[in-house]
């Protein structure tokens, strides 16, 4: 069980870097946001660079989604749900519980770009699960 832990949090953590940042550099390339992926700047409360916080949280929801299809057999449709899980879930947790904590309000306008990034985390994080050859199922 550790090892499916510590390789679930490492196939999270490095798919924000790999798929969500490269997601989200795109997305800045084309101009529908403003602010360029892989950001250094340090976030409160540690103080670490803002991609090392969202990989470190990457690498929590890789654990949470894994054991998820894990536990619950998902052998069907993997691709799908863990693009879905990633645009859906991470992106309605950060909208609805952690920008509010922030002192950010609820913007639904931006719920496609959340999706965009969020899945592509999703499915990063199942593409290093399948080179880990973690079982789900």
């Amino acid at each position: 069980m550790a090892r499916f832990i510590a390789l679930a949090f490492i196939a999270g953590f490095l798919a924000v870097i790999c798929f969500h940042q490269a997601a989200a550099g795109l997305l800045h390339a084309f101009g529908v946001i403003p602010s360029a992926p892989y950001n250094a700047s340090a976030v409160p409360p540690f103080g670490v660079a803002a991609w090392f916080s969202a990989s470190f949280w990457g690498g929590i929801w890789g654990i949470v989604m894994l054991w998820l299809f894990s536990h619950f057999n998902v052998a069907q449709g993997q691709w799908w749900k863990a693009l879905l899980f990633g645009g859906i879930v991470l992106t309605l947790v950060a909208m609805l519980i952690v920008f509010p904590l922030k002192g950010r309000g609820v913007n639904l306008a931006i719920f496609p770009i959340g999706f965009t990034v969020n899945a592509a985390w999703g499915v990063g994080t199942l593409v290093f699960a399948r080179v880990f050859h973690l079982r789900l199922g």
